[in-house]
């Protein structure tokens, strides 16, 4: 069906706070699991997917961490690297 046609949805919606492509619950199979999006050690989890290349690694917790520290969580919230992992200004 052409994007054209009426009645189709053509405009993405980001994703809400807690709505996931995978359940939380299916995302790591590991034992012992690794830590929840949410918890303080999240970054902790294992890597599910990595692209040094781009600078980001997808952990099976479904947090993406990027190379700076700098982290977003699943709902798509983003959390600043902390200040000793940025470059220092010239």
């Amino acid at each position: 069906m052409p994007d054209h046609q009426v009645g189709r949805k053509t405009r993405y919606e980001p994703m809400k706070a807690r709505e996931l492509a995978v359940a939380e619950d299916d995302m790591c199979q590991h034992q012992p699991r690794c830590p929840d999006a949410l918890a303080s050690d999240c970054t902790a989890a294992r890597v599910a997917a990595s692209h040094p290349e781009q600078g980001w690694s997808l952990l099976c917790n479904g947090i993406v961490l990027f190379d700076d520290a700098g982290v977003l969580l699943p709902g798509g919230r983003a959390i600043t690297p902390p200040a000793a992992a940025l470059p220092a200004a010239a």
